[in-house]
């Protein structure tokens, strides 16, 4: 199955496919790529502290601002070494925005946690990943939002998703604007639907390309595996 076009074909028919193109790297990494694997320990940065509730030994990436610490260790009120739904809900609700709603906020979870299977919640590795990636998607979403009306159009979508990495084809743009609409026209989406369109096109682009071993925008998969991959994305 494909979800993505391939590649104009060659005049040699016997040539092989050229590899597809993701999107393009985003702010100075390469798409998907991560500082280090999910679930490691770090050791404290040089002069940082290193956060440690009882029974946990949790620590930050290396470089992690002590901002995020900060906000992290505020967050985990239950002092447990991780933030779950509630928790997270709270301390996205502040930054001026309508609140997230749960599934942006589950779907937030699902994405980050450093253990994949137990996605209700992240601990500090994740928490860092998810607090930089939704900042920069903010700030994509304000760049977009020209006339600050807190709503983005399709060919503004389409723009905002480019620039964080994800070549996103017209149809599916099509069907994000359908579903995520907050004005009842299929014409613009608010924040917390930009912010979800993200987390499914990050997530599910993410999936398939792991499936996608020759970058080929083709990949074969069975029906458990189709449906593990899609599912969580639809339940959340």
């Amino acid at each position: 199955m494909s979800w993505f076009d391939y590649p104009a074909s060659s005049s040699d028919p016997s040539a092989p496919p050229r590899p597809v193109s993701y999107g393009h790297p985003s702010y100075g990494q390469s798409y998907g790529q991560e500082s280090a694997a999910y679930g490691q320990t770090y050791p404290p940065a040089q002069g940082q502290s290193q956060y440690r509730p009882p029974g946990v030994a949790a620590s930050f990436p290396p470089g992690t601002e002590p901002e995020i610490v900060r906000i992290f260790e505020q967050t985990d009120s239950d002092r447990s070494g991780y933030i779950d739904a509630a928790e997270l809900g709270r301390v996205l609700s502040t930054d001026g925005y309508t609140p997230f709603s749960p599934r942006t906020v589950r779907l937030i979870l699902h994405l980050f946690a450093e253990n994949q299977t137990d996605p209700t919640r992240v601990g500090p590795a994740g928490f860092v990943k998810a607090w930089r990636a939704l900042k920069h998607w903010q700030t994509v979403f304000e760049k977009f939002d020209r006339d600050r009306s807190r709503t983005i159009e399709q060919d503004e979508l389409r723009d905002a998703l480019f620039s964080l990495g994800f070549a996103v084809p017209p149809q599916v743009l099509h069907m994000l604007v359908s579903k995520y609409d907050s004005t009842g026209q299929s014409m613009s989406i608010g924040y917390d639907n930009f912010i979800q369109c993200g987390l499914i096109v990050k997530g599910l682009t993410e999936k398939f390309k792991d499936k996608d071993l020759t970058l080929t925008g083709s990949a074969t998969l069975d029906y458990t595996t189709f449906m593990l991959m899609i599912l969580p994305f639809i339940i959340a």
